[in-house]
C-alpha cells in the first residue's frame, strides 16, 4: 500500500546569484522566440513552452551552469532561482523524496536540473535502433502514468539536461567511424546505422529549452552511414526548422484516444500527433509509429481498430509509402504502482493486472512486471492481424 507522503525538506540554503556564477558578467541574452514554419497550425514553440514547462528553480552543477549551453538555458528562465548542486543525480529533496509524489506534476513544470554527462558509452540495442546513443537529457515534463524514466532517481523526475551535448555528438561520430558502413539490411534500417538519442526523454519537449536536440539533428544531417531516431508524444513545431535532411527518423507515439485521455498525461492529443506527421516528412524527417503500450482492458481490440482506420483516413500517401511501426506492449513496475496509487490512482485499473501480469527482468536489470508470456503472444497476434485489416500498408518493424 502506498505510504501516506511526508512533506519535502527544507529547501537547501545554497543559492547562489547568477552573476556569481557566471563570472560577473551575467548570463548571454536569451535566444528570440522560434515560430512555425508559415501556414502552420501548431502555434510558436514559445507558446507551446509556456503551457509545458514554467521553470521556477534550476538545479545545476556548477560546470553545466557556466557553459556555453547552460548559460543559454539559465537565460531562457531568468527569475527561476539557481540551486548549486554537486551532482545532478544526488538532489535529496528532489530524488527519492515520496512527499514528491504529491507534487508529481508541478515538479516536472516547475523545476529543471543541469548536469554534464560523464558516460559516453554507446549501448547496442537491435529492437528500436541498432544503439542506443547516450542521452542528451534525462527525465521529462510529461507525465504518462507507464513511463519508467521516473523510477531512475525517483518521484516525479523532471528533465535533466546535459549540457556538453558536443561531447556527445563526438562519442557518436566516433562510433560511427569505427562501425564503417552497414553490411547488410535488418529491421531497424536497410541501409544505415540508427542510433536512439530519446531513450530517456523526449527530445520534442527538451527542444523548447534548448538546442540540445537542434544540434543532434544537425550533426547528423550528411552522415551517410548513421542516422538519429527519437520517439515523441509532444508536436513541437520549431523542429520542422531545422532541415534533417533525412538523417532523422521521428517514431510518433499513437494509442487509442481514450487510453491516451486516461494515461498520457501532459502530452499532445492523439489526433495532433498523427496530423503532423506530414508535415514532419515534408520537412526532411522520416517519420515512422509506435503503437504503445498496448494496454489489455475491456475494448482494446475495439479501440486499436478505430485507431488504425484513423490512420488509414488521415495520413497522406507519401506518408504510409514510407512509415513502419513499433507494437509494445505494456511493461509495468511494482514500485511505480505505487508512486500512482498516490498521484493517479485511476489509471492502475487499467495498468496493474495481477490476474494477467507476471515479473520480468528487463534489459536495464530492473525488476518489472509485464503481461503473462500467453497473454502477451495472443495480444501481439492480434494486433498485428488488426494492422494486417486495417492499415495493411504499417510495415511492422517489430513487435513485443
Amino acid at each position: 500500500m502506498h505510504r501516506p507522503s511526508t512533506p519535502p525538506p527544507e529547501e537547501p540554503d545554497t543559492l547562489f546569484g547568477l552573476a556569481d556564477l557566471l563570472g560577473g558578467a551575467g548570463p548571454d541574452p536569451a535566444p528570440p522566440p522560434v515560430s512555425a514554419p508559415p501556414g502552420h497550425t501548431g502555434g510558436t514553440a514559445d507558446a507551446a513552452a509556456a503551457r509545458m514547462i514554467d521553470v521556477t528553480e534550476i538545479h545545476a552543477e556548477p560546470a553545466a551552469a557556466v557553459s556555453p549551453r547552460g548559460r543559454q538555458i539559465i537565460a531562457r528562465f531568468p527569475q527561476a532561482r539557481l540551486v548549486e548542486v554537486a551532482s545532478h543525480w544526488n538532489i535529496p529533496h528532489l530524488h527519492g523524496n515520496e512527499g514528491n509524489v504529491d507534487r508529481w506534476v508541478r515538479v516536472k513544470r516547475h523545476t529543471l536540473v543541469l548536469g554534464v554527462r560523464k558516460s559516453l558509452t554507446v549501448r547496442p540495442n537491435g529492437r528500436s535502433a541498432d544503439w542506443i546513443a547516450p542521452g542528451a537529457s534525462n527525465g521529462c515534463a510529461m507525465s504518462c502514468a507507464y513511463c519508467y524514466v521516473p523510477r531512475r532517481k525517483g518521484y516525479a523526475n523532471p528533465i535533466t539536461l546535459f549540457t556538453n551535448v558536443e561531447d556527445i555528438i563526438g562519442a557518436l561520430d566516433r562510433h560511427i567511424v569505427e562501425l564503417g558502413p552497414k553490411p547488410e539490411a535488418n529491421q531497424c534500417d536497410p541501409d544505415r546505422w540508427v542510433y536512439d538519442i530519446g531513450e530517456n526523454g523526449d527530445c520534442s519537449v527538451d527542444a523548447l529549452i534548448c538546442d540540445n536536440t537542434a544540434d543532434l539533428i544537425r550533426a547528423f544531417r550528411d552522415r551517410p552511414t548513421a542516422k538519429v531516431s527519437f520517439a515523441t508524444k509532444f508536436v513541437n513545431p520549431a523542429l520542422l526548422d531545422l532541415d534533417p535532411r533525412g538523417g532523422t527518423r521521428v517514431r510518433f507515439s499513437v494509442m487509442p484516444a481514450a487510453d491516451s485521455r486516461l494515461l498520457d498525461i501532459r502530452t499532445s492529443p492523439v489526433a495532433e500527433r498523427i496530423a503532423a506527421a506530414g508535415d514532419f516528412l515534408a520537412a526532411g524527417y522520416e517519420v515512422h509509429f509506435n503503437l504503445s503500450p498496448v494496454v489489455l482492458r475491456p475494448g482494446w481490440e475495439a479501440d486499436w481498430t478505430r485507431l488504425l482506420r484513423e490512420l488509414d483516413d488521415v495520413l497522406p500517401p507519401a506518408v504510409k509509402a514510407q512509415a513502419a511501426a513499433e507494437v509494445i506492449t505494456l511493461t509495468h513496475n511494482r514500485d511505480l504502482h505505487e508512486v500512482n496509487l498516490g498521484w493517479h490512482p485511476r489509471a492502475e485499473e487499467v495498468l496493474w493486472r495481477p490476474d494477467l501480469q507476471q515479473a520480468k527482468r528487463s534489459q536495464n536489470g530492473a525488476l518489472n512486471v509485464r503481461y503473462r508470456n500467453d497473454v502477451k503472444r495472443r495480444a501481439v497476434a492480434r494486433m498485428t492481424e488488426l494492422i494486417s485489416a486495417h492499415a495493411p500498408w504499417l510495415r511492422v518493424r517489430y513487435a513485443f
